[in-house]
């Protein structure tokens, strides 16, 4: 709706856009509604019966069923209404689709670093083709961040030591603005990007490009699967489960029987909290041996999750797996076993309960360089082409 240039919303340009500001037009036209018809009353009322006036003040009536029940019934149903049709635009922004493209995202002071699955990083800026859905896996590196692209009426709060998710689907090409609304220090302001939205063809070029000029990309899951060669993961978690640790191989999603007599679900989060404080949730079966890993940086955690989410996919998997040591050995464990969900990660049975695909072979070292940024293309802002 513009008005002489000037935009009194942002351009619709996710299919999230329109059903939202359907229901925030509603909900301003209900309150100016009741906000005018209760003012006038009021303002009525006060002024037909101000003192001096001559009416009739002769057998008040203490109350009125029928007028009760209206003015209660109708404003129920109406809020009743507003909360499910609400709660229903905010489960579909929390389930994404299984298809989504994803891309994690690391918030820091004072600037936001997304990657893509296949190695591409960007810091700021963020290259999508239009009618894909996108799933963003997001964390912060410090404090609580919140990232906000009103264009696509997505909004969610990015807090340390958690993975939060949205996802959103364009429908409209063009450069929109990102921000975080959340008040996160000095620099506050300055956290800011941009969203590129393009044409399929212009997508496929940039990503064959290497993401405008960024060179020898690996994919997360690969990064991930030297780091898991780096740390020596493979010495208590191999193709099969031994007695140090349990194959992480088909892990991620399935629900993990814990040693305090519950249950997790091996999703993101769980296989971070592994990492970083593996003896909050030890698995059932196996003894308490991981190592600390919370000196790896989020992106390095990032990796290492996108490769055991891919041991899942890929059963062959990435990474050489590490003979492992005799069982009972627990000096090699503490010096080095695991960049994975280690003890944390299988609910129970102990050395060659199956018999998994091998994990594979990859002889290269650690990828934990920071990668090329990519640079801004000219695509105007808000939308235009």
């Amino acid at each position: 709706m513009p008005v002489k240039n000037l935009p009194i919303t942002p351009v619709q340009a996710s299919t999230f856009a329109q059903d939202m500001d359907l229901l925030f037009y509603v909900l301003v036209l209900l309150t100016t509604v009741f906000s005018l018809l209760v003012g006038a009353m009021v303002i009525g009322f006060a002024l037909r019966y101000q003192r001096g006036n001559r009416v009739d003040r002769s057998n008040p009536s203490s109350h009125d069923i029928r007028l009760e029940l209206t003015w209660s019934i109708i404003p129920l149903v109406l809020g009743l209404g507003i909360f499910v049709w609400g709660a229903k635009l905010f489960a579909e922004v929390k389930r994404p689709p299984a298809n989504a493209k994803e891309v994690y995202v690391i918030g820091k002071r004072w600037m936001w670093h997304l990657q893509h699955t296949n190695g591409i990083r960007e810091n700021n800026e963020l290259h999508i083709p239009i009618g894909e859905p996108v799933k963003l896996t997001m964390i912060s590196q410090d404090v609580i961040h919140d990232f906000f692209v009103p264009a696509f009426r997505i909004h969610q709060d990015v807090i340390p030591g958690k993975y939060t998710t949205t996802w959103f689907q364009p429908t409209r090409v063009g450069k929109y603005y990102l921000f975080c609304s959340q008040y996160c220090g000095t620099n506050h302001s300055q956290m800011i990007g941009w969203i590129y939205v393009m044409s399929r063809p212009d997508y496929e070029a940039w990503l064959n490009s290497g993401g405008q000029g960024a060179t020898s990309q690996r994919s997360l899951a690969q990064e991930g699967a030297d780091l898991y060669q780096q740390q020596a993961c493979g010495t208590c978690h191999g193709a099969v489960n031994t007695t140090r640790g349990p194959s992480l191989v088909g892990i991620y999603g399935t629900k993990r029987a814990l040693s305090n007599g519950t249950y997790a679900v091996a999703d993101d989060d769980y296989l971070r909290r592994a990492l970083v404080n593996p003896d909050a949730e030890v698995s059932k079966g196996w003894p308490s041996l991981m190592p600390n890993y919370s000196n790896l940086t989020e992106e390095q955690i990032l990796a290492l999750v996108a490769y055991m989410k891919e041991l899942g996919a890929n059963p062959n998997g990435l990474a050489a797996s590490p003979a492992a040591s005799p069982a009972g050995s627990s000096a090699s464990a503490q010096n080095g076993a695991s960049g994975s969900a280690a003890s944390n990660a299988s609910g129970g049975g102990q050395a060659g309960t199956s018999a998994s695909a091998p994990i594979g072979a990859s002889g290269k070292p650690a990828a934990q360089r920071d990668l090329p940024t990519t640079s801004r293309d000219n695509t105007s802002v808000q939308g235009t082409k």
